[in-house]
Order: C-alpha cells, then structure tokens, then sequence
C-alpha cells in the first residue's frame, strides 16, 4: 500500500505495516526484536512521535507503534465517528491480530484512556505500564472542561477544520525545546490532514472529554485492577493542556508500583522534548521485571 504523504526518510526510516480494518486500514510500525513496546498517540498525532524513541530501542525491543483511524496514514471505515471508545477498540483489534503477550504499554494525552481501556480488562497481558502527561477518568479540573468546551464545539470546529489548528499550531507549542520544531517536524504533523474534512478527527476528540464522561469513569472505577503493576511515570512540568502535577499525583495513586520522574524541561510532547527520556522509562520496566520477579 502507498504511503499517502511523504516523509524525510531520515527522520522516519521505517517499514509500513497495514491491517485492513473493516473497509478501511489501520497503519502501524512494528520494529526490532525482544520484549514487546505498544506506542500509542494522542491528538493530533501519530506513530511518527515515536520515531526518535524507535530508533533508540530497536536493537533491543519489539516496537509496535500504530496510527489510529483518521490519524497518521491509517484510513477509517465508513461511518467511523472517531471517538476514544472506538480508538480503542481499533487497538484492542490490533492486539489480537498480532498476538501481543506480556507487552509494556507506552500511553500519553488521548493514548492514556484508549490505552487503559485494555489494560483494566487485561492486566495480566501487561509487563508493565509508562505514562506521560495524560488521564483516564472523568475531567474534573477547570482547564480540561474549558478546553473541551471550546475545542470540541463550534469555535473548535472551525479552527480545526479551516485553520488544521491542532496540527499546525497546538503541536509545535506543545514541544518545549523549539529548536526541535523544524519544517519537517511541522509537515510530518500537517501532511496527514490536507482537508477540513480530513481534520473532523482532530475535533472529536477534545470534545470527548466531556461526551465520555461515562466511558471514562467506567475506566476509572477498574484502575484497581492496576495496583501491582510496574509503572514509570513520567511528566513534563511545561504543559500548559491540563495536565498539572495534581494529575500525575492521581496516577501515583491509582499505579502504587510506581517510579516517577518529573521533566522539568518537557511540555505536553515529551516523545519530541525527551526521547531518551521516554525510552529509559521503558528500560526500566524491563530491568524491574526481569525474569518475571518485580524489583
């Protein structure tokens, strides 16, 4: 299958991997060998946010790394309303298809709910677990509920359909080291939405926030299920999207086996701002459960 844009090979040096999904197609990365990595996005991103992170473990892991419907270079079915539930259940699909066993889970923004959906329903599938600046649970805080009030209503729709405001603009402010935000990282975010649209996904998911109050709690209430399992928390102090340091001692709470780190040189992407960061975390998961016996 032909990729839909073009990329710099350099900066995404990697081989596509399609599973058709319904009468679309889900695109995913799956580099290296060793213990199995899932890399999973947030909005508006895609398996290229993990591109430095791939890169650096490859020689050591397995890294799966998909795009969901309507992101990246994957394709959505007809009639897909690109909500989190139905993100999720694009990777629960991809989980089965490729057989992962014993995997550690890699989750930040949207990644975090779609992410946790599985583990709470499969925690003995899970290794371990590496979080970064994201939630799953009802919002609560006055900064998330305004920013999906305004993001996922009318305001929203006409930035991001007209102006592709998340791609073009929410993006390059979210990565803290701004001398990472070339014209080629910027195309790399751009190039998946050309057209408004194309960008529908983009506005969906900040409304979702309040419209999956439900599914959300539903998540929450199973967080338990978690509490034995290693986790590396990792949080970047620069993000001014909602996610302050009162959520990340929420996840201390609901992930007990936690080691935490707080970047105080990260914002809300910290795949772009700390790559190296992000793969030490998933490092340090396979150090503490060696031999299947938690250190």
């Amino acid at each position: 299958m032909k990729r839909p844009f073009e990329l710099d090979p350099g900066e995404y040096p990697f081989t596509d991997h399609w599973l058709p999904y319904r009468d679309g197609h889900i695109h995913y990365l799956d580099e290296g060998q060793g213990p199995t990595v899932l890399l999973l996005h947030g909005n508006p991103t895609w398996s290229y946010l993990y591109r430095n992170v791939i890169k650096e473990l490859c020689r050591e892991f397995r890294l799966i790394a998909p795009d969901y419907p309507g992101f990246g270079m994957s394709k959505a079915p007809e009639g897909y309303r690109f909500t989190p539930q139905e993100q999720s259940e694009a990777v629960h699909e991809l989980i089965r298809h490729l057989d992962l066993k014993d995997f550690i889970l890699v989750v930040q923004d949207w990644g975090g709910p779609i992410g946790l959906n599985y583990a709470v329903q499969h925690r003995d599938n899970l290794r371990g677990i590496v979080v970064m600046n994201t939630w799953a649970w009802p919002a609560k805080i006055l900064p998330m509920k305004l920013f999906s009030l305004a993001m996922g209503g009318p305001i929203g729709y006409w930035l991001q359909t007209r102006l592709n405001f998340f791609a073009k603009t929410i993006v390059p402010n979210g990565i803290h080291h701004t001398e990472k935000v070339t014209d080629s990282l910027r195309k790399a975010y751009t190039d998946p939405f050309p057209t408004p649209k194309s960008r529908i996904p983009t506005w969906v998911f900040p409304g979702q926030i309040r419209k999956a109050r439900a599914w959300l709690a539903a998540i929450e209430s199973k967080l338990s299920n978690l509490s034995d399992l290693p986790a590396q928390i990792l949080w970047g102090t620069k993000d001014s999207a909602g996610f302050p340091l009162e959520q990340m001692a929420k996840w201390q709470k609901h992930l007990p086996m936690n080691e935490t780190i707080v970047l105080e040189d990260a914002s809300h992407y910290l795949q772009e701002d700390r790559p190296d960061q992000v793969a030490s975390a998933i490092r340090k998961i396979l150090n503490r459960t060696q031999g299947g016996v938690l250190l």
